[in-house]
């Protein structure tokens, strides 16, 4: 259905909305879900710098949605994860919803923190921190020399202080 709205973005959402909300539906399985993305990804589209000239507009779209799709099952995953980790603590003092959404926020940051390392560099990083292995032990475990481990765990705290700065 074209539309006559002036601004591009509008054009795009006229001619493009209810094609990407039934594909995300499909994707999805809930349609509330396909509304918030769909909204997601022209919010997305909007905020873009620069014109918007596109000669596929729905593999733009897509790729914008998919995006935004993962990104929500991941979230979702990594709360279920908590919440179960929890369940299986006695019951501690009720926390507050707020509380609970800046715990998962924190997850979700520590998440995109340890993609961001590489799989060695966090294999390393996880070893040193979760199991509290010792460099040589890591390097053992790992076999790799204890430079190699040193090297990578000097760029995995980095990554965490240069996250710690951006935040503050």
């Amino acid at each position: 259905m074209p539309s006559d709205f002036s601004h591009p973005v509008a054009t795009l959402y006229g001619d493009h909305h209810d094609w990407l909300y039934k594909w995300l539906c499909r994707r999805m399985g809930d349609r509330f879900d396909a509304q918030d993305v769909a909204h997601d990804t022209f919010m997305r589209v909007l905020a873009r710098r620069g014109g918007i000239i596109l000669a596929e507009p729905r593999s733009y779209l897509t790729t914008i949605a998919h995006g935004l799709m993962v990104d929500r099952f991941r979230r979702r995953a990594i709360e279920q994860a908590y919440l179960d980790a929890l369940a299986v603590y006695p019951e501690p003092e009720t926390i507050s919803q707020e509380t609970h959404a800046i715990l998962v926020e924190t997850l979700l940051e520590i998440d995109r923190l340890l993609c961001r390392l590489g799989a060695r560099t966090r294999d390393i990083f996880l070893l040193a921190q979760i199991e509290g292995l010792s460099q040589v032990d890591i390097a053992r475990r790992l076999r790799l020399s204890l430079p190699t481990v040193k090297k990578h765990l000097v760029r995995a705290y980095t990554e965490c202080l240069v996250l710690a700065t951006d935040r503050s």
